[in-house]
């Protein structure tokens, strides 16, 4: 996958291409892994030390990040949906980012917050690309589109083996997602792809 990360140099800006408005932004920090690496866990505990330091931010998630996002996450988690084409599954990512980016992400940078963001475009590399088996040159051509070059300041990738995260997922118990009831050998792809 390194070669996909190298097209992405742009800087952070405006309107998602305004070089010399950097500087009034605030941060973009994404975090990544598999199912029960333990994003939530660092996350608090992000949320917690920003808090601390006094920097205004604000926390949120993909798919959804807002009413419509949500709708769409509804509609990708719900295991109703097994038959879901992949094509599907990926142009709904995108659509909820596309909201995400334009009502959430994007307003709160330009007024100097910083985001912190359970998952983004990586996630979409690893889980429809890498084991969805999704060609990247489609994904960066719809990447490309929806969000003309803007990428996370920093991405923190928490790793840990499938089976140790899988049973994390089970010991939180309640009901397990379209994308929870995959199979193990779905999982290791996604974990080699961020790796």
């Amino acid at each position: 996958m390194a070669d996909w990360r190298s097209r992405n140099s742009k800087q952070n800006g405006i309107n998602m291409s305004n070089k010399n408005s950097v500087a009034k932004f605030g941060k973009f920090l994404t975090l990544e892994g598999t199912e029960g690496a333990g994003k939530s866990t660092n996350l608090a505990f992000m949320q917690a030390w920003l808090t601390e330091q006094g920097i205004d931010h604000i926390v949120t998630r993909e798919p959804g990040g807002t009413e419509i996002g949500e709708a769409i996450r509804a509609v990708l988690l719900n295991k109703d949906f097994a038959a879901m084409q992949d094509e599907t599954e990926l142009l709904l990512m995108f659509a909820a980012r596309a909201q995400h980016l334009k009502e959430k992400i994007l307003p709160a940078l330009e007024q100097g917050k910083w985001v912190i963001s359970d998952r983004f475009t990586d996630a979409t590399y690893a889980y429809q690309g890498a084991a969805r088996g999704m060609s990247f040159e489609r994904i960066a051509q719809i990447e490309d589109w929806v969000q003309q070059g803007f990428q996370p300041d920093t991405t923190f990738i928490f790793d840990l083996p499938v089976e140790i995260g899988m049973a994390r997922v089970a010991a939180r118990g309640g009901e397990i997602d379209r994308f929870e009831q995959e199979k193990h050998s779905f999982f290791e792809k996604v974990r080699a792809a961020y790796l």
